[in-house]
């Protein structure tokens, strides 16, 4: 009986420490859940501040375009200020002659690319129409039709038309005559921008060698080599060489574009001259 109890009393305690060991750890394990709950929380808080902050320094960087509009407005302002600086930095004296230079030549560059795009015609349709003229009405008609087209072509066939009483001989010596006058209205000012190609460059090695005179100058008042010294003369007798050769080559530009439309007219005006001749030995015979 003893016996019986004493296993009884055995099998409860055996039961009560095995649930309090359960209990035990059932708690152990809400406590760590809720940590890690508090835990979890905490870090969502601060990924969320993070994700904000980052947001805001996004929104607060610049966009690209405004990095390439403030870099391309920059870039342009310090490509004036450079040429303003060194123009400023060779010397008003031979730095204000090339830039009178360059503006006189581009003026007679673009008032010769003018006039002569101008005396540049369509030479067949007019001799197309001259030949008809004289078909249909005789030389007065001819000389109408010339009369109202621009154009040295033109002048050359009205001239001629204007002599054509005269014989073949008389047309040709006026046509050759009028054309000559014509020639020299075509040149008229190319020699001055051959001029100023010439002028431009020896300017600015006046300048350089004014420049140099200078930087021995301040050597000899100094009475000591200094780079400081020598490096601003010969800065200036640089920027003036720099500036001269820049002129030259913007009007040689134009130069040779003037001659070569120069030449393209008279090739047009001989042609044209030798088909008015035939045409009026034709309307003759």
């Amino acid at each position: 009986m003893m016996k019986k109890v004493f296993s009884i009393f055995t099998l409860v305690a055996m039961l009560s420490s095995s649930t309090i060991v359960y209990a035990q750890s059932e708690v152990e394990d809400v406590a760590i859940d809720e940590e890690a709950v508090e835990m979890t929380d905490e870090e969502m808080t601060d990924t969320t501040a993070a994700d904000e902050e980052a947001d805001d320094d996004v929104a607060a960087m610049p966009v690209k375009e405004d990095y390439e509009e403030e870099g391309a407005t920059e870039e342009r302002q310090t490509i004036h200020q450079i040429i303003k600086e060194k123009f400023i930095e060779g010397g008003p004296e031979f730095m204000g002659i090339v830039l009178l230079v360059l503006i006189l030549g581009l003026a007679i560059c673009i008032e010769r690319i003018i006039y002569l795009n101008l005396a540049t015609t369509n030479n067949r349709k007019l001799i197309n129409n001259v030949s008809d003229a004289l078909k249909s009405g005789g030389v007065e008609k001819a000389k109408e039709v010339c009369k109202n087209t621009r154009g040295p072509v033109a002048s050359i066939f009205y001239q001629g038309l204007d002599r054509a009483d005269g014989g073949i001989d008389v047309v040709e010596k006026s046509i050759i005559s009028y054309g000559s006058v014509l020639m020299g209205q075509l040149e008229r000012g190319v020699s001055w921008i051959s001029l100023f190609i010439a002028l431009a460059p020896m300017l600015g090695f006046m300048g350089t060698v004014i420049g140099m005179i200078g930087a021995f100058d301040a050597i000899e008042a100094a009475g000591d080599i200094s780079p400081s010294l020598v490096a601003g003369g010969i800065k200036v007798a640089l920027l003036t060489t720099v500036f001269g050769l820049i002129v030259a080559i913007i009007l040689q530009i134009f130069y040779n574009y003037i001659v070569a439309k120069i030449d393209n007219i008279t090739n047009s005006m001989e042609n044209a001259s030798i088909e008015l001749i035939d045409l009026l030995v034709s309307h003759k015979s």
